[in-house]
């Protein structure tokens, strides 16, 4: 890869208005490329290892090496990569990448060492000059649905939080039932138009939500039983083989504003939430978009367990053994959000399965 040094760039009022999908009279395109160039996903990143290093010891990962900066085969989209390690922290690491047309995306993600249950920091976003698609969350090691006392030691205390932005940052649409085994009750999934106090919001949230997330590192102690903490780690298996194979084999669909680039880019509606396959592939090439894949954007699938995808969800297997990429558009939908105040599920448990 071509290497090249990084550079960081250095009161909430009524609820924003997504303004769906559409065109206004009123819309200026240039306005909103220095609106949207203005909230550059860097400085999110730049509050991100500030936070951390104020928190803890970071140390690069050895994954920096090998994944760090490049550009584009198309010449003028520029992906740049870092990657952290800490005593608590397996892996800290960041995915950006900026068009020169005003498109940016930002995956951001922080996996607990296995002797931990912490759950996994999430930031994915997809920004044009007119649409933003957005998930943070704080994405349960275990299912809170099934285990609730995993929710209730890692979520009860951050409702008031996610209260807070719910009211801030609409529900975005229409989210299969699959999705949410991966989802919290605080999770953040919105889409909303592009403007300097819409991403005001963001950064605020993105903000409150990373040091909410520190907060719960400083406080947690490591497991000393072998047992439980193979079960950290085969969960944590688990959600990155899900992650992983979801982004190289799942077709990414369009939603109801037909938004083809975004979910080329953020397959988040009723599928995955990361930055599509497809267009890796065609930005770095189908051996490096793979290789991003599986040893950087997911890295430990391949390290921390033997499990196959099949093995860990067995209703995905077609009668010749293969995958049925179709299922994920199977079944019950959520046009809103699937928790109530207190984080109590109220969709149908029956659609989780």
């Amino acid at each position: 890869m071509e290497t090249c040094s990084l550079s960081f760039f250095s009161s909430l009022k009524p609820p924003l208005s997504t303004g769906g999908c559409s065109s206004t009279n009123n819309f200026n395109p240039k306005r909103a490329l220095v609106e949207v160039s203005a909230c550059s996903y860097q400085k999110f990143l730049h509050f991100a290892l500030d936070e951390t290093k104020r928190r803890t010891h970071i140390l690069h990962s050895p994954l920096q090496e090998n994944f760090n900066s490049m550009m584009a085969l198309d010449g003028k989209t520029k992906l740049e990569m870092v990657s952290f390690q800490a005593p608590k922290i397996r892996l800290l690491r960041s995915l950006s990448i900026k068009e020169n047309e005003g498109m940016q995306i930002l995956d951001f993600a922080v996996f607990p060492e296995q002797e931990f249950d912490l759950p996994i920091f999430c930031a994915n976003f997809f920004s044009t000059p007119t649409t933003n698609i957005i998930v943070l969350d704080l994405n349960p090691l275990y299912d809170v649905i099934d285990r609730r006392d995993y929710k209730e030691k890692y979520y009860r205390s951050l409702m008031p939080l996610g209260l807070k932005y719910a009211k801030l940052l609409p529900w975005g649409g229409k989210l299969t039932s699959e999705s949410l085994r991966f989802f919290s009750p605080i999770v953040i999934w919105t889409k909303f138009t592009s403007s300097k106090y819409n991403h005001g919001v963001l950064y605020s949230a993105f903000m409150d939500y990373y040091k909410a997330w520190l907060d719960l590192m400083e406080q947690a102690t490591a497991e000393r039983h072998a047992l439980q903490i193979s079960c950290n780690r085969e969960a944590q298996h688990r959600y990155l083989t899900w992650r992983a194979e979801k982004i190289l084999h799942e077709s990414i669909g369009r939603d109801h504003c037909k938004l083809t680039v975004a979910h080329d880019m953020v397959g988040v509606v009723g599928k995955t939430w990361d930055p599509g396959y497809r267009i890796l592939k065609k930005l770095t090439g189908e051996s490096l978009s793979k290789e991003l894949v599986r040893r950087f954007l997911f890295n430990g699938v391949d390290e921390l367990g033997t499990k196959t995808f099949l093995d860990y969800f067995p209703e995905y297997c077609c009668e010749n053994g293969t995958i049925n990429a179709k299922r994920s558009i199977i079944g019950k939908s959520f046009e809103s959000r699937p928790w109530d105040s207190s984080g109590e599920f109220i969709g149908s448990v029956s659609g989780l399965s």
